[in-house]
């Protein structure tokens, strides 16, 4: 199974909505920078994603790594936040299956990189093409609700397009 990197917005995302075992279906091990794990865990206490993200550390599919390249953070960080510029840091360093990352600049930077991505919305689209939740509608509903995630509209139909779910 592939492994890949997160940055904070999938794990507290999904968690969010209930939905972060998903990602121990379709990856054998996520790995997190510091800065993620202490946005998500540790000044997340107490906020989706915080326990869940802790209990799977535990559980050992997740894991806590600290990119080597401080250079390539601070570039980085000149247009990113801490984790998604240790995120991308690992990610160059550790050459993953998949970067999960959802900022569009983010992902711009990525694509620089030539790291292969995903986000949110691919991983939950992934999981209707697999028969793991029977609704994409239902799940993208919960995450702009329930999670305030923001999504294009376009966007929004077209992947609804693509499971057959248009509303």
């Amino acid at each position: 199974m592939p492994i890949a990197i997160s940055d904070s917005s999938t794990l507290i995302n999904l968690a969010a909505i209930g939905r972060l075992s998903l990602l121990r279906e379709f990856y054998e091990k996520i790995i997190v920078s510091r800065a993620v794990w202490d946005e998500v865990v540790v000044e997340g206490r107490g906020r989706p994603g915080a326990l869940e993200v802790k209990e799977a550390k535990e559980a050992g599919w997740i894991e806590v790594a600290t990119p080597q390249d401080a250079n390539l953070v601070s570039l980085l960080q000149r247009d990113l936040d801490q984790g998604e510029a240790e995120a991308i840091a690992l990610a160059v360093e550790r050459k993953v299956d998949v970067i999960l990352l959802d900022e569009s600049e983010a992902r711009r930077i990525a694509e620089i990189y030539d790291l292969p991505k995903t986000g949110i919305i691919g991983i939950l689209l992934r999981a209707k093409l697999r028969g793991k939740i029977r609704s994409l509608k239902k799940e993208l509903d919960r995450l702009r609700q329930e999670a305030g995630f923001w999504i294009a509209e376009d966007l929004y139909q077209r992947v609804l397009r693509e499971t057959g779910e248009e509303s």
